[in-house]
């Protein structure tokens, strides 16, 4: 089995579409810049309480935030 990993793409594309910025989750502390930085980055997950906090944000479900993906390279 490959290892997974979950993408937030979705996440960044609905922060955008709602015109959220990075600066607006800092000060709310929504999510710190270094967790922000590694989710951009595809080096970082977020815990349950993240996960709370962007969902009540956004006003979505954990779904619309990120997606399971398995790496075929390691299948």
């Amino acid at each position: 089995m490959g290892d997974v990993m979950l993408k937030y793409d979705k996440l960044f594309k609905l922060l955008k579409d709602k015109g959220i910025t990075t600066t607006q989750i800092r000060k709310d502390n929504i999510l710190g810049q270094r967790t922000y930085y590694m989710l951009k980055n595809r080096t970082g997950n977020l815990n349950h309480q993240s996960i709370d906090r962007l969902c009540n944000l956004l006003n979505c479900q954990p779904g619309d935030i990120m997606e399971y993906v398995e790496d075929k390279d390691n299948v």
